[in-house]
């Protein structure tokens, strides 16, 4: 019988590396007592990482550091909105720090959301969560309200060539038609915008 370590981790090397989740992510393999302690054990046995309390990352290493890189922010910001059952949406200055297109070293990313107002440190990085009114909420996917909040951020006078390449090339084939898709009834220059980046394969 298959353990509920090995199913867990199963579900984890799914996802791929680079993954954040909490223990609600696993709700449906067993009791969350069971879930808590197989999450542990693979943090102590090093096949995952603890982010924060009860956020896990499945980290992505890299050859040329010789290390693994820190967690995506945006994945924990998700991972956390799944475990507490958050509507969030991302700030364009977090949106172009996650893209690339900002030269800024980021220390903090903004979020907003429909709970009170929440801070957490991930190393040197504060992750806020501020309550404001969510706009554009019909976006189902996340690289999705990534590229609306980032397009509005740099807005169309200032938006260049270069941009969009980094846009495009930061994600991968299979998700240009679902960012396509879940992008159709957002403002209608951001969406002619959107259709330029990704409708013309290469």
């Amino acid at each position: 019988m298959e353990t509920a370590e090995n199913k867990v981790l199963n579900r984890i090397y799914a996802h791929g590396y680079g993954w954040v989740f909490s223990k609600n992510d696993f709700a449906d393999l067993g009791h969350h007592k069971t879930i808590d302690k197989a999450l542990s054990r693979a943090s102590k046995k090093g096949r995952i990482r603890r982010v924060i309390k009860g956020i896990y990352d499945y980290p992505k290493y890299s050859k040329l550091l010789k290390q693994n890189l820190s967690p995506n922010i945006d994945q924990v910001a998700h991972a956390l909105a799944r475990k507490f059952g958050w509507k969030i949406q991302v700030s364009g200055n977090a949106a172009l720090n996650i893209l690339g297109l900002s030269t800024q070293v980021p220390t903090k990313y903004l979020y907003h959301f429909d709970g009170r107002d929440t801070v957490y440190k991930i190393g040197r990085v504060e992750l806020n969560f501020k309550k404001t009114v969510l706009k554009d909420m019909g976006i189902k996917y996340s690289e999705s309200a990534l590229v609306v909040q980032a397009i509005k951020a740099l807005d169309q006078k200032t938006l260049r060539k270069e941009h969009m390449q980094k846009i495009r090339n930061y994600y991968s084939v299979d998700k240009y038609k679902r960012i396509l898709k879940d992008t159709q009834y957002t403002t209608s220059w951001i969406y002619e915008i959107i259709k330029i980046i990704f409708q013309n394969e290469k």
